[in-house]
């Protein structure tokens, strides 16, 4: 009830529409969703358009079944929220869509995401811990951004793939 997760391959009921799919959620959840709002303003809050609600989830795209994967996590509203690779496949347009609701929901709770991209983790994130060699390591924000730094991290991937 306190962790949301959103994996990077979403995993959404391929036989309900995305209106059936949000009507469930809610109505099994209904006693913990906090100041619910109708399926149409969750909808318009992820910018889902109106012809594309009732289509069957199996018709969406992976950056629909994506947002449909946060949506629930955004009615919820878990205290620490999980997410796995949480830009993977998406286009353009809903990368960043994506981007901007992160960058609002980690005002609210604990965000923790996995990601190879860099940039991104510089761009969302307050504090930054690497996996290497399967420890983990703390670094600070300004070493990620050096040139020496991003020299280091490619070292040790070719390394690793040399294994």
């Amino acid at each position: 009830e306190d962790i949301g997760y959103v994996l990077s391959t979403p995993t959404v009921p391929e036989f309900l529409t995305g209106r059936e799919f949000l009507k469930f959620f809610m109505d099994i959840n209904e006693k913990s969703i906090k100041n619910p709002k109708s399926i149409d303003e969750y909808f318009d809050y992820m910018s889902i358009e109106p012809e594309d609600r009732d289509k069957l989830l199996k018709d969406y795209s992976h950056g629909m079944k994506n947002k449909m994967q946060m949506l629930i996590n955004i009615i919820a509203q878990p205290n620490i929220l999980l997410l796995d690779e949480p830009l993977t496949s998406l286009d353009v347009v809903v990368a960043e869509e994506m981007k901007q609701l992160l960058r609002s929901l980690k005002q609210d709770r604990i965000t923790i995401f996995s990601t190879h991209i860099m940039d991104l983790a510089l761009d969302l994130c307050d504090e930054i811990v690497l996996l290497n060699h399967g420890e983990l390591e703390v670094v600070e924000k300004t070493d990620l951004d050096s040139r020496e730094f991003k020299d280091k991290i490619i070292a040790a991937l070719r390394e690793e793939g040399n294994e």
